[in-house]
């Protein structure tokens, strides 16, 4: 009997020890970007049966799990990526705008100026200074549509290489995300366990990404993640990841269009699969 009260205390040492190392992790990770608090789930041992009846035979950990919740984190994502979206359409609108309505270099003084020496000529057509006023006008408001017709393809080759840079972070994700569900897989498979660490890195590499554009994400019976965009175009399949492209659009050539890379080339996608984080927004 001073054997089984031995072991049964050393079950419960054993049991704390592994809580308080789960502690620490949590305490050391604290400031880690995406890590999921853990904790220790505990059970009894299989008792043991006796003439008087069972007796029992300590405590086990039987896993360590993530206080995680994918409704919330769901939602997150979903929030995050509309702010996203409207934060990088606001940005570049407010640029727009702020150059078309500015009081004194904007369109309306040029166009207010030109109207009302067009107003002088019509009331007195042989006045030579309205005539001079005028003209004077028309040559500052084309000057002015120069320079807001310059400023705005500016704009446009600003806008393109952010769309090239986006998509760029896209497919480095996706890369990421596939190669992280390989490592899950054989993680699980040789364990048994779920690798929290490596679910934390994916899960926070889903986060960006619906920064960039929105994704929703399916998770296999292998605990390995399928991530689909726009009406259900997959980006990631299990260790595969599908590479997007830049490219000049087929409608207009000076506007960058997102495509698809496949086996035949670069197959350009629609716009309204293109929605939700900054890549929506673009």
């Amino acid at each position: 009997m001073g054997t089984g009260l031995f072991s049964i205390g050393v079950s419960g040492i054993k049991a704390a020890q592994m809580g308080l190392l789960a502690t620490e992790h949590n305490v050391v990770n604290a400031g880690t970007a995406g890590y999921s608090r853990q904790a220790t789930v505990q059970a009894t041992n299989v008792s043991v049966g006796t003439g008087a009846g069972s007796i029992g035979q300590g405590v086990r950990v039987i896993t360590v799990k993530r206080m995680y919740d994918d409704f919330l984190s769901e939602r997150l994502n979903t929030a995050q990526t509309s702010l996203s979206q409207l934060d990088t359409l606001h940005t570049q609108l407010s640029q727009i705008d702020n150059m078309l309505a500015d009081p004194n270099a904007g369109l309306s003084p040029a166009l207010q100026q030109f109207f009302a020496g067009a107003q002088k000529v019509a009331s007195d057509p042989s006045s030579l200074p309205a005539r001079q006023s005028m003209i004077s006008a028309s040559q500052t408001l084309t000057s002015r549509f120069q320079v807001l017709d310059a400023r705005l393809s500016e704009l446009a080759e600003q806008t393109n290489g952010r769309i090239a840079s986006a998509v760029s972070a896209i497919n480095g994700y996706s890369v990421q995300i596939a190669e992280l569900n390989e490592r899950v897989l054989l993680a699980q498979g040789a364990y048994g366990q779920p690798p929290n660490d490596l679910l934390d890195q994916r899960d926070q590499l889903i986060t960006e990404l619906n920064k960039l554009v929105k994704v929703s994400v399916n998770e296999n019976s292998d605990g390995t993640y399928n991530v689909f965009f726009g009406n259900g175009q997959q980006l990631v399949g299990g260790g595969r990841a599908v590479e997007l492209t830049a490219q000049a659009s087929s409608a207009d050539l000076t506007r960058i269009a997102v495509g698809l890379k496949t086996p035949g080339g670069a197959q350009e996608l629609p716009e309204s699969m293109i929605t939700g984080g900054e890549l929506g927004g673009l």
